[in-house]
């Protein structure tokens, strides 16, 4: 509440919330949600597999930091819509993680959260049923229920935060993190970074710049004092140390791709000019991909071919993937395992492009 009317008398403050309640009415209407701490209590994090994550972190950090040299490989769907088909790929993604193991880790895009140009569906928190009924207690339950069902499988996952509100529900399942092209110049969204403990990669602008990315990072690394919620749903003044583990993450811009080894070759450089000593993630799709799909292997196979060249900053990508090639519109009987967002490279084509490079990085 503003303070300058809770400084009113109660009846005062109750005459004017009445009075005004017609015109709030017109403009929004809110429903109650269960606080991260309730949640987080239905659905508990057990103290193994909270090892598991915690492990999980490290790897990531270990890659990203240049102490492991493996590829880090954050691949899935562009965003959940149906439950069922996420674990499916989680199954075939974990059985597949053991046979790359020596040249890649595996992390699970579990995206809960899809932002959006104009408007259209949110995301599986925000409308699991897929109907615009915003039945956003049942998408927090699910989408928790779901992620610690990934994990029991061994896989560390990944998601964008998109709303700072949200990310409490779930952040404490996550390997790694991302912000995307339209919120890295947020400051909301950088002052929660810099008080997550698990790796994040900020996105370059839609406009293909890199600035406001690198800014991200140096202001995510600092110790911030800002407005926020505690666990229990109650305002507070968040006070964070700062994260050392977030990263660049190349996914193209308005003017084309930027995955080649000159636009490596300048990021890097961008990096180095603001003294930011940090990993580089290419996004295999959106404008690395010209939004083909079927693109992505072209991009990966770029990228491998750069590492293998010496490009040691190169350590992560990112696959958009799912059971079946392409999308869908959300509309009518929708197929199993296709994505209705972003379109994406299928399991098969998936699993293929994932072995060979695997071999092409063995030698």
């Amino acid at each position: 509440m503003n303070s300058s009317v809770s400084a009113l008398p109660l009846s005062l403050v109750s005459n004017m919330a009445q009075a005004s309640s017609p015109v709030q009415d017109n403009v929004r209407h809110t429903r109650p949600l269960p606080t991260p701490a309730v949640l987080r209590q239905r659905l508990p994090l057990s103290d193994l597999l909270a090892q598991q994550v915690s492990a999980q972190r490290q790897a990531v950090r270990d890659i990203l930091h240049g102490d492991d040299p493996r590829l880090l490989v954050v691949v899935g769907p562009c965003s959940i819509h149906d439950a069922d088909a996420a674990l499916d790929y989680a199954r075939r993604l974990a059985d597949l993680a053991p046979e790359v193991a020596d040249q890649m880790l595996l992390v699970m895009r579990a995206y809960i959260e899809k932002p959006r140009t104009t408007v259209g569906w949110k995301g599986l928190v925000y409308d699991p049923q897929l109907d615009g009924s915003g039945d956003m207690a049942r998408g927090l339950e699910l989408s928790r229920r779901l992620m610690l069902q990934m994990i029991e499988l061994g896989l560390p996952l990944a998601s964008e935060l998109l709303q700072p509100l949200v990310a409490g529900y779930v952040d404490d399942l996550l390997g790694w993190a991302a912000i995307g092209a339209r919120t890295s110049e947020s400051q909301i969204h950088r002052e929660l970074v810099s008080g997550l403990g698990m790796a994040v990669g900020f996105k370059n602008g839609t406009d293909g710049s890199m600035g406001i990315a690198i800014d991200a990072m140096r202001s995510a690394a600092a110790a911030h004092q800002h407005f926020g919620l505690d666990e229990l749903g109650r305002p507070a003044l968040v006070e964070t140390r700062g994260n050392p583990d977030t990263h660049l993450v190349l996914r193209g811009g308005n003017q084309g791709p930027n995955f080649d080894a000159a636009s490596v070759a300048a990021a890097r450089s961008a990096l180095d000019q603001a003294g930011v000593d940090a990993a580089i993630m290419v996004d295999c799709s959106h404008a690395n991909s010209g939004k083909d799909p079927l693109r992505q292997p072209a991009v990966l196979h770029e990228v491998i071919d750069q590492r293998l060249a010496g490009n040691d900053r190169l350590r992560a990508v990112m696959l958009e993937s799912h059971l079946f090639d392409g999308n869908q519109p959300l509309s009518g009987e929708l197929r199993y395992g296709v994505s209705i967002t972003d379109g994406c490279l299928g399991w098969a084509g998936t699993e293929q492009l994932l072995l060979e490079a695997a071999q092409r990085l063995r030698g």
